[in-house]
């Protein structure tokens, strides 16, 4: 019973999302709360928030501070100049733009933080997806599933939880596992130029100051092999500048545009990511706006420094990651305004934001709290391995792979490596398959498991994207999915696994 009610919770969960229903935070306190009484255990509903509230508290708050510190960092112009150097490498070009939101989040999500991966990320390209008219989901799939790829970190989590779990080193879980993981991520660049390309079909190339030869070239082409293009102005301006037509001949664009595009292909696309349309045509590149007055170009080095300072404190595991964006945000605040009235006014700023977040991840907690207090998570992953046939014992990693896929996306890290892995381990080991394999194949999922609504790092992801999370979930999963399954087909490939 209790596993049926399990797997139609969360069924019912994930369709009024993806049909938009419900918003994630109704969804995430009441299909919880209604599936506990229907198991009976509806007195207890309480016990199960108050606990799954105090374990998620932390990460709460870390989320809490995390996003006031990089709002500031953004507001004193941090990441101004990685801005402007993505804008010069991308040339305004889609395909450029989608791989280096690949590259940018995979190069990041070396500090082992998701939600540190996904600030940076999207505070260095939204402006950029905004002004050219991108599909925001496109942003926070590609940006999700690198980081998913990159998760399995022995510093990320999940190789470190697999170590404890099954008694192992973590380099021997790891260092093998390269191979693989280094296809998927190479997949995942190429499913970013893949889906780049879609969009440059669909809203056309914009061609940047400066790149009067590019313009040229166009205008020489036969008409059969030349790209839609258009010329804007720098970044932060709310001129789009002229568009290039098929004779070279020039007509003004409207200013108030937030990028002169033609495209060949349907506007509708895959969207904004938002469902408001409206939201793509925004202004300009707000996060380069060179006259805020919240810059602080003599305290970037002391800004650059302290944030070092951070990743590296966080990998160090100097201090709980918590108490390290306290003090971050702390020190932040009042060094670069050491007034209050300009305190108060950047923390209302970023007010929204941390409401949305904070609020997301302890309504979370009300649904991961009625799946484990209930017994239903237990229940479930019991069924799931107890439904292995007894043919495939010899095949145990294969199976456990394919497990790790809905297993982490249903569940929490927790939950998936320390109460399923070990039963999975100890079956294969009842068939000779070593519990290195069962630990290495447990990671591909992860790519999957970064999408998970279960995974508060995802909500700052589409929080600060303002993307819808049924949304991004409709178009990420299958390719968070495809991934994973790329990883472990290479692992077997490569006898890792």
């Amino acid at each position: 019973m209790l596993t049926f009610l399990g797997f139609a919770m969360i069924a019912t969960f994930l369709v009024l999302i993806m049909m938009k229903k419900m918003s994630p935070i109704a969804a995430l306190v009441l299909i919880p709360a209604l599936f506990c009484v229907f198991a009976g255990k509806g007195a207890h509903l309480g016990d199960y928030v108050i606990d799954g509230v105090g374990k998620l508290a932390p990460t709460a708050a870390m989320l809490m501070f995390a996003i006031v510190y990089f709002g500031v960092m953004i507001d004193v112009g941090l990441f101004d100049p990685i801005v402007r150097g993505i804008l010069r490498f991308c040339k305004a070009d889609p395909v450029r733009v989608v791989v280096g939101t690949a590259v940018l989040a995979a190069i990041v999500s070396l500090d082992g933080d998701g939600s540190t991966t996904f600030m940076i990320t999207v505070s260095a390209m939204y402006p950029l997806y905004k002004r050219l008219g991108l599909s925001l989901v496109v942003m926070t799939g590609v940006a999700a599933t690198a980081n998913g790829v990159m998760n399995t970190l022995p510093w990320g989590g999940p190789t470190a939880r697999a170590a404890t779990a099954l008694k192992l080193d973590a380099s021997d879980i790891f260092v093998p596992m390269i191979p693989a993981l280094a296809v998927g991520l190479l997949f995942v660049f190429g499913l970013a130029y893949v889906l780049g390309l879609k969009e440059r079909r669909r809203i056309g190339t914009l061609v940047m100051p400066g790149d009067a030869e590019q313009v040229a070239a166009e205008a020489e082409a036969p008409a059969e092999e030349r790209l839609p293009v258009a010329t804007a102005t720098a970044a932060g301006s709310a001129d789009a500048g002229t568009v290039v037509g098929s004779a070279g001949s020039a007509a003004p664009a409207e200013p108030s545009a937030p990028s002169a595009r033609t495209g060949s292909g349907d506007d509708s696309g895959s969207g904004s990511g938002s469902g408001d349309d409206s939201a793509a045509h925004e202004g300009g590149f707000q996060g380069l706006d060179p006259r805020r007055p919240t810059l602080r170009p003599r305290l970037y080095w002391f800004n650059a420094g302290l944030t070092v300072a951070l990743l590296a404190a966080m990998i160090a595991e100097l201090l709980p990651i918590p108490v390290l964006f306290l003090l971050a945000a702390a020190l932040a605040l009042t060094v670069n305004f050491p007034h209050m009235p300009d305190q108060k006014a950047r923390i209302a700023a970023h007010a929204d934001n941390v409401l949305n977040v904070a609020g997301m991840v302890f309504a979370a907690a009300v649904f991961t709290g009625v799946l484990s207090g209930t017994g239903m998570v237990k229940h479930m992953a019991d069924w799931l391995v107890g439904a292995i046939p007894e043919g495939m014992g010899p095949h145990m990693a294969l199976v456990t792979g394919l497990l790790s896929l809905p297993l982490t996306y249903f569940m929490s890290n927790d939950g998936f490596y320390f109460g399923v892995l070990p039963v999975l381990a100890e079956a294969g080991a009842a068939h000779g398959v070593s519990p290195l394999e069962i630990a290495r194949a447990s990671l591909v999922g992860q790519a999957l498991h970064m999408s998970s609504p279960l995974v508060p790092a995802v909500y700052v992801l589409v929080g600060m994207a303002k993307v819808e999370f049924g949304d991004h979930t409709r178009f990420t999963v299958k390719w968070a999915a495809l991934t994973s399954l790329v990883v472990l087909g290479a692992g077997m490939l490569f006898g890792i696994i």
